[in-house]
C-alpha cells in the first residue's frame, strides 16, 4: 500500500456566506506526527469533519490511501478524537472500551494493552463519572486505538487539562508515533505543536499558509544581536553585508537579520577585519510563534 494516506484536493467548506475552509490541498504520509495549527475559527475542526464524513464538503475531494478504499472502509482503519470524550458514566473505564470494541467489530485482546499505555490498566473498575479531565481523555485516546489504527485524529486534545494533564497527554503522543502510529493533531497551540509534530500545517480564515516540517515553517536565516564600543561604525559595517536583510536597533543593541546564510566564526571575523570591537554578539532563530505571527498576519 501506499506511504499516502490522506490527500485533500481543493476541499472547501462553507456555511452560508462564511468559507470556513478554503480550497485545502495536503497530504498526509506514513509515520509522521502531523499539526494542523491555526487559532480557534481557523477551519480546523471543519476539515477533520469533512475527512470523517460527519460533515458534507462544499467542494473539492480527499481521498484514503490513494482511493483504494472508501471512506467508510477507510475510518475503520483509524482511530478519532473528534469532541469531549463521551462515555457512559456509570460504567466502568473496562466495560466502556468492551462497548467501543463492540461498535468497531474488533477484539477485546487490545483492551489491556491500550489502558495500562494510557496509565490507567489499574483503573479498569473504577466507573468513568470518577475520573479527572485528564484521565477521561486518556481513555478516549485508549478507546480511539483500540482497533490498532494506522492513524490516530485528535482534536485539541489538551484543552481544559491542568498542566500535568497536558505533559502526560503530550508524553503519550510521543510514545504513540513512537510505535509507529501516523498523528493528525488540530491545535491552536504552538508550544504544543513544536513539542509533539514533525511536520506542521498552518491555517488562518480556512486558507492553507505553510505546509511542511516544523523546524522549516519558513525560510529563516536567523538574525544578529549586536553591540560594540562604536555602535554608529557597527551599524554602517553591517547594511554594506550581502547577507544583510536589516539592520535595526532594538532595547541598547543592533539587531542584524538575514536573507542568507552567516555563521557566527565568519561575522566575527569581518568585524575584526574592520576593527569593530563587539561587546554582545548572539546569534537566534525566530520562535516558531515568531515565524507563526510572520506567516499568518495580514497580507
Amino acid at each position: 500500500m501506499s506511504d499516502t494516506i490522506l490527500e485533500l484536493d481543493q476541499l472547501s467548506k462553507s456555511f452560508g456566506n462564511l468559507k470556513a475552509v478554503d480550497q485545502l490541498s495536503l497530504k498526509l504520509k506514513r509515520g509522521n506526527v502531523y499539526g494542523l495549527l491555526g487559532p480557534n475559527g481557523s477551519g480546523k475542526s471543519t476539515t477533520l469533519g469533512m475527512i470523517l464524513n460527519v460533515i458534507n464538503k462544499s467542494s473539492g475531494s480527499f481521498e484514503w490511501y490513494q482511493g483504494q478504499i472508501t471512506t467508510h472502509q477507510a475510518l475503520k482503519k483509524i482511530g478519532a478524537i473528534i469532541e469531549r470524550p463521551n462515555f457512559y458514566p456509570y460504567m466502568s473505564a473496562l466495560q466502556n472500551l468492551k462497548l467501543i470494541c463492540k461498535i468497531k467489530q474488533c477484539s477485546y485482546k487490545t483492551i489491556e494493552e491500550k489502558l495500562d499505555l494510557v496509565g490507567l490498566w489499574d483503573r479498569r473498575d473504577s466507573k468513568f463519572s470518577t475520573f479527572s479531565l485528564g484521565m477521561k481523555q486518556r481513555l478516549a485516546i485508549a478507546a480511539a486505538l483500540v482497533n490498532n489504527p494506522e492513524l490516530l485524529i485528535l482534536d485539541e486534545p489538551t484543552n481544559g487539562l491542568d498542566p500535568e494533564g497536558i505533559h502526560q497527554i503530550r508524553k503519550l503522543i510521543t510514545t504513540i508515533a513512537e510505535m509507529g502510529t501516523t498523528i493528525l493533531l488540530a491545535s491552536h497551540l504552538l508550544d504544543e505543536v513544536e513539542k509533539v509534530c514533525n511536520q506542521v500545517i498552518v491555517l488562518k480564515n480556512g486558507v492553507k499558509y505553510y505546509e511542511g516540517p516544523v523546524d522549516q515553517i519558513t525560510q529563516t536565516f536567523g538574525y544578529f544581536e549586536l553591540k560594540a564600543i562604536d555602535q554608529t561604525a557597527l551599524k554602517n559595517f553591517l547594511k554594506k553585508l550581502p547577507q544583510t536583510k536589516e539592520v535595526k536597533s532594538e532595547n541598547n543593541h543592533i539587531r542584524l537579520n538575514l536573507n542568507a546564510e552567516l555563521s557566527e566564526e565568519e561575522l566575527s571575523k569581518k568585524l575584526a577585519g574592520a576593527n569593530i570591537f563587539i561587546t554582545h554578539f548572539v546569534k537566534k532563530r525566530p520562535s516558531l510563534e515568531q515565524q507563526f505571527l510572520t506567516l499568518t498576519k495580514a497580507q
